[in-house]
């Protein structure tokens, strides 16, 4: 998946830290490499954002618009399951005719598999698979190419054996955005209760609220939310929905099976499944979310998303219509547009706390709850 063309699922992850102002020699120590070097064990390593092939990095492979954009690569050799198991059957049958016997003891069938697997290793093309990256460094934000907390955990402990622990990136999330944005923490945001069925055994889920609450927002107060000089946004939250108890809630024996309900059929936002699920406690954990502004000759620039509230990622993002046409000035256009939607994105999410904190959250619970009963239902 590409930061160049059509959508992308990402990471957004401020750094702790500037990288170091060597940064590609440090990425170009722990390339790639060859394909051919590839042995049993699968190898990782930096490759250029051009292509899955280009192990060189330097200014002129691994820059795009003045930004730095690669990828992280997997390569490996693997022997197919049914070509291994042929293979194995095939030895097993002519240890069984050479040795007159009747079936292969458990120990002659390991060595025959691993003696397989070395024979038919170095005759497999290798196969990769990557995730890019690229950096903001005068916003000192790194957006990931992925939405999958498996291939962060593996690409944080690359970036940082390449770069060093000071510039580890850290994805946002309710907690990062409280401490960053309003100095804060977590457990500052009263949490919200929709319904008077709320089981004690609920647990606080701040991302749910916040999702929650952005659904709400744009149908009560239709969303509008000025941001500095960026101009005057809309939201929207589309479907599919899926819509949860908290995890101590779905442990209630009472709720066995029902933890959780998608909705995605029709209008999702104005179903009767979604007016259940509200009313009886379950939250917005995730929904599609777009944001849209309003250009002078009446054109909309829009931005949308699937938004997973638990995970705090962002799938499917579609940026607004470029119209740059050249590859670098085409690539800026686009990281300033993902810049935009973090900025919007983190101005929704101030705009939420102001809600909730300092004693608000009492009105605010008291005007959700009256917009969970008052939904009309099809």
């Amino acid at each position: 998946m590409s930061f160049e063309t059509g959508s992308i699922s990402l990471m957004i992850c401020p750094l702790r830290n500037p990288m170091p102002e060597n940064y590609l020699e440090l990425f170009a120590k722990h390339s790639a490499g060859k394909l051919d070097d590839v042995k049993d064990e699968p190898v990782l390593g930096w490759v250029s954002g051009r292509h899955l092939l280009e192990s060189k990095i330097d200014d002129t492979t691994s820059m795009c618009g003045g930004f730095p954009y690669l990828n992280l690569r997997k390569t490996e050799r693997k022997v197919p399951s049914q070509l291994l198991n042929a293979v194995c059957r095939r030895d097993e049958l002519a240890y069984m005719q050479a040795n007159d016997c009747l079936f292969v003891p458990r120990k002659e069938k390991k060595m025959i598999k691993e003696a397989a697997i070395e024979s038919l290793m170095p005759k497999m093309v290798p196969t990769i698979s990557a995730t890019p990256f690229v950096v903001d460094t005068t916003a000192n934000v790194l957006y990931f190419g992925a939405a999958s907390l498996a291939k962060f955990d593996v690409f944080v402990q690359e970036f940082t054996r390449a770069l060093g622990l000071d510039v580890e990136p850290v994805p946002i999330s309710v907690d990062e955005l409280m401490v960053t944005l309003l100095k804060k923490n977590e457990t500052d945001l009263p949490p919200l209760t929709l319904t008077n069925l709320a089981s004690g055994m609920d647990e606080p889920q701040p991302g749910r609220d916040f999702l929650t609450w952005l659904w709400y927002e744009a149908e009560v107060n239709g969303g509008a939310c000025s941001v500095g000089d960026l101009g005057k946004f809309e939201l929207a939250i589309e479907g599919p929905l899926t819509l949860a108890y908290s995890p101590g809630k779905t442990k209630d024996p009472d709720l066995a099976g029902s933890g959780e309900s998608v909705v995605k059929r029709g209008n999702p936002l104005a179903s009767g499944e979604a007016k259940a699920a509200l009313s009886s406690g379950k939250k917005l954990r995730k929904a599609r979310v777009s944001f849209a502004r309003e250009g002078g000759d009446a054109e909309v620039d829009k931005w949308s998303f699937t938004f997973d509230a638990d995970a705090f990622t962002f799938g499917s993002v579609k940026l607004p219509t470029g119209e740059e046409m050249e590859r670098e000035s085409a690539f800026e256009e686009r990281v300033s547009n993902l810049n935009i939607l973090h900025t919007v994105f983190n101005t929704y999410f101030k705009k939420f706390a102001a809600a909730v904190m300092n004693g608000k959250n009492i009105a605010t619970e008291k005007a959700m709850r009256q917009w969970v009963a008052d939904r009309e239902s099809l």
